[in-house]
């Protein structure tokens, strides 16, 4: 597994992890045409900080960083678990002071994943958003993210 900074090359195979996330998520709507998500995505990965997970020189995550918003952070679902989501937090979060993101309250597992990353919640919708499904903002004030996590392909 590798990191490496986003290109906007990478939006087909970014969209691809993130309708399949849609897909598998009952009460996610999908709201856009591949052809629409592409171009977005595209633009996304031209204009903000952004990295993507590599397996096998596959695009297996990506995170996208505009500002001091973390906007998106996905893994193919064959290649989570294994640490890549930490260490493209990692990655966009490093040299932030204090990172902020939007996560739905549905996605319980998210929130888990960025409370035990440090993230702690500053406020919630009633789904005040596109999707229209309740969300809670979160940051991690302050803290300095440390060294990397370790790669899951090291013992």
């Amino acid at each position: 597994m590798r990191l490496r900074k986003a290109t906007p090359e990478d939006a087909p195979a970014c969209v691809k992890i993130l309708r399949d996330w849609i897909d598998e998520t009952p009460w996610m709507p999908m709201l856009h045409s591949r052809a629409s998500m592409e171009a977005f995505w595209h633009a996304r990965l031209t204009d903000c900080a952004a990295w993507v997970a590599e397996i096998e020189a596959q695009v297996a995550g990506f995170v996208i960083r505009d500002g001091a918003f973390i906007t998106a952070l996905y893994l193919a679902a064959d290649a989570r678990g294994q640490g890549l989501g930490a260490r493209l937090l990692h990655a966009a979060t490093t040299g932030e002071a204090e990172p902020q993101l939007w996560v739905f309250q549905a996605n319980e597992h998210a929130l888990r994943f960025y409370q035990r990353h440090g993230f702690r919640e500053l406020r919630r919708t009633d789904g005040d958003n596109e999707e229209g499904l309740p969300d809670i903002l979160l940051t991690r004030p302050g803290l300095d993210p440390g060294p990397p996590p370790p790669r899951s392909d090291e013992k």
